[in-house]
């Protein structure tokens, strides 16, 4: 806590019109020039929004995982497809509940369709046995489950391309700084003619901390872009295996 601490309370002392700190990162940041400074703001805003959309899809692909077994469960211990109709609201974090519903709507109104004709032709004998509803056409089910798997792909990916930004462009932007605090290093060497240790460190600890600064946005944003990108993948192969499934019910079933 200790060490947490000497950096903001340093920080509080140069707000409050202390001293400016000589030694540690926040030194270095105190010391650097306005544009370096610009550069740090920008290389943390891009680091608070990476953190915050990786702890938000984390938390979503978890409950998203949880809620995926429970469906499967459902579905595949169920008699009827309205029984797992009946349960979609309570899991609807699941991407193989959105590929049902659209599967569902689509068998249904196609049953609807072929079992309209059959029970105008007796209404007056609700008796009489009716042929089974069979399906017109199974491939407008399997592209009505695509389209389903598109969407739930696109939600599941929203936001994570913005990963992928910060690990390519956060490094550039930390080098742009480095290189611009370094130029200053040297133009303050020239100006006092000499370049003693004392006099040069300084300046290139300053410059430095820029790409230091550039690294830190840009490591956790590769790492969890390629996971967080095998997750999407995952999931679409879940969902792949989902539509044959159920096509392979709906023919059974229904042709």
């Amino acid at each position: 806590m200790r060490t947490l601490g000497s950096p903001l309370v340093a920080l509080l002392e140069q707000a409050q019109g202390g001293a400016v700190p000589t030694t540690g990162y926040v030194g270095l940041i105190a010391r650097s020039s306005p544009i370096s400074k610009v550069v740090l703001l920008v290389l943390a805003v891009f680091s608070i929004v990476s953190w915050s959309i990786i702890l938000y899809k984390l938390i979503v692909f978890r409950r998203a995982e949880r809620q995926t077994l429970q469906f499967l469960d459902v579905f595949r211990r169920s008699n009827k497809f309205s029984e797992v109709q009946a349960v979609c609201r309570s899991l609807a974090e699941s991407p193989l509940v959105g590929l049902f519903q659209s599967g569902y709507a689509e068998l249904t109104a196609q049953l609807r369709l072929t079992s309209a004709p059959e029970m105008a032709a007796s209404p007056s004998n609700p008796r009489t046995a009716v042929a089974r509803p069979t399906l017109k056409s199974l491939t407008a089910v399997d592209r009505a489950l695509m389209r389903a798997a598109v969407v739930e792909i696109n939600k599941l990916e929203r936001r994570i391309p913005f990963l992928a930004t910060t690990a390519s462009l956060t490094p550039f932007v930390g080098l742009f700084g480095t290189v611009l605090g370094i130029m200053n290093a040297f133009e303050n060497i020239g100006q006092t003619g000499s370049t003693n240790l004392g006099v040069v460190a300084p300046g290139i600890a300053e410059a430095l901390i820029a790409t230091a600064a550039g690294l830190f946005a840009a490591i956790p944003a590769v790492y969890f872009y390629n996971h967080l990108t095998n997750k999407v993948k995952i999931y679409a192969s879940e969902m792949d295996d989902f539509s044959m499934e159920f096509l392979n019910i709906s023919e059974r079933n229904f042709t």
